[in-house]
């Protein structure tokens, strides 16, 4: 998949106009590319399109518009992107009640590296987590993770011969699988893999 450049985004003054509706946009995007595993984490696959959005809202919220601010954003957002042979997701992990999210996400140090995808008949293959800085310390993990899933070229053709996926956590205090991802989400995975 295409990396961003400058030429990608539009402008703060055309965003401010157009927001409203490539919001609607995006958010209808997201709805195939989002999974509840378990009742406390959701993996957000992330394209292209998902990554713009962030990145316009980073330049809207913070008002840049500097050509060296922009590229930065860019140089930080610009990973996200799948590179056709592997998915990409922010892991999020939420629990609303602010001692219970201390709690847990003390009890779940190490889940960003438990977290697996499956194609039928194939090994599971594990995240590959935080590549662009430690989201853990000696006390916690972090609420939001980055993860990478490369597969395998047999995995590829599998996924396009019509086999299934599953995905999961495996960690000691957080073990929860969707077994089979649904048809609408498993094919917008699909398109990332080029």
């Amino acid at each position: 998949m295409n990396k961003l450049s400058v030429g990608d985004l539009l402008p703060l003054e055309r965003y401010a106009r157009e927001r409203s509706a490539f919001r609607a946009k995006v958010l209808e995007h997201k709805r195939a590319r989002q999974l509840a595993v378990g009742p406390h984490a959701t993996w957000s696959f992330e394209d292209r399109l998902t990554v713009q959005y962030q990145i316009q809202e980073m330049l809207r919220t913070e008002r840049i518009f500097e050509p060296g601010g922009i590229q930065e954003e860019l140089g930080a957002y610009n990973p996200l992107i799948p590179d056709g042979h592997n998915w990409k997701v922010t892991l999020l992990l939420e629990f609303p009640d602010e001692q219970q999210r201390r709690r847990e996400l003390a009890r779940l140090k190490g889940v960003e590296d438990r977290c697996w995808v499956q194609v039928s008949g194939r090994e599971r293959v594990f995240a590959i987590a935080d590549e662009d800085l430690e989201r853990e310390n000696d006390e916690k993990t972090s609420s939001v993770h980055f993860l990478r899933f490369e597969l395998t070229p047999s995995m590829i053709a599998g996924l396009r011969a019509g086999a299934g996926l599953a995905l999961g956590i495996d960690h000691d205090h957080y073990r929860h699988a969707v077994p089979a991802v649904p048809d609408a989400v498993r094919s917008a995975l699909l398109a990332d893999l080029s």
